[in-house]
């Protein structure tokens, strides 16, 4: 199942993405549900839109928290200059930060080297903690693609990584959440970043230093995870910078590919006006 949200005149919605290469008799479409999945039942309204005449959104706005997994792939904790990491690396990024497919991603004008992450992200499906990894699977509701956009140098100059990966736009989440995957599955898919048209990122996340489930478990291990909260698995190496006006489009495998534009920030004319 593939399970977007979307815009149709009006507010968003959930809904069932059919795709014509799943069965040729239809075009790409999606079937309208009412409800929310991460709250309770839904069900399918009849209503049914044809894909190109709506706008998706990201599949999921966390009530809580995305959490980052940082170096956990060899080759990009290599090309930073990192040791490997004997235990998951950690970091949160605000639920403000993400944004949904074709949705811009802004470029502060505090950091002069803004980069692209792609990522396979796991997204919870219910109230967990304390997780055992055989049983990881069980909360786990679907996977989704990412881009943990960072500021590489603020990342480098500040203590701690909050301000590098938490500027509102830096988590791109699309363009639906897959559910039908078994743990076993996106062990071993394929995960390409392009910036242009040209492939910057190429991995398999067969590659990652700890799999799903182990990050599921020692995530969970020290916080409490809530239904719709969103776990960044990794970036495999070739990250690089992005500038105004490129096309970024992270892919993975049986899954899909979010795009996103890369825009200059505006400046804000008004900005302290409300506290003057």
């Amino acid at each position: 199942m593939r399970l977007a949200r979307f815009v149709a005149g009006g507010d968003p919605k959930y809904g069932l993405v059919e795709l014509a290469s799943d069965n040729g008799d239809h075009p790409d479409t999606i079937a309208t549900l009412a409800g929310d999945p991460f709250a309770g039942r839904v069900s399918l309204t009849g209503e049914r839109h044809p894909l190109d005449d709506v706008r998706l959104v990201a599949p999921v706005l966390p009530r809580s928290k995305v959490i980052g997994i940082g170096r956990n792939y060899a080759a990009h904790a290599k090309e930073l200059g990192n040791d490997l990491p004997t235990e998951p690396v950690t970091f949160l990024k605000p639920n403000t930060s993400v944004i949904g497919p074709g949705e811009p991603i802004v470029h502060p004008v505090q950091t002069h080297d803004l980069q692209h992450e792609g990522e396979l992200a796991v997204v919870i499906g219910r109230i967990c903690r304390h997780v055992p990894v055989d049983k990881a699977e069980d909360v786990i509701f679907g996977y989704t693609v990412a881009n943990d956009v960072t500021a590489r140098d603020l990342q480098h100059s500040d203590a701690q990584w909050t301000r590098a990966k938490s500027f509102d736009t830096f988590c791109p989440l699309g363009p639906w959440i897959i559910t039908h995957l078994r743990i076993t599955e996106v062990g071993g898919l394929d995960l390409a970043v392009t910036v242009n048209g040209e492939t910057r990122q190429h991995g398999n996340t067969s590659d990652m230093v700890f799999g799903v489930a182990e990050l599921v478990a020692y995530v969970s291990s020290f916080m409490t995870l809530l239904p719709g909260d969103v776990i960044l698995t990794g970036t495999p190496s070739g990250v690089s910078r992005m500038y105004p006006g490129d096309r970024v489009e992270v892919t993975i495998a049986e899954i899909g590919t979010l795009a996103n534009i890369v825009v200059a920030e505006e400046a804000d004319d008004n900005a302290g006006a409300e506290g003057a």
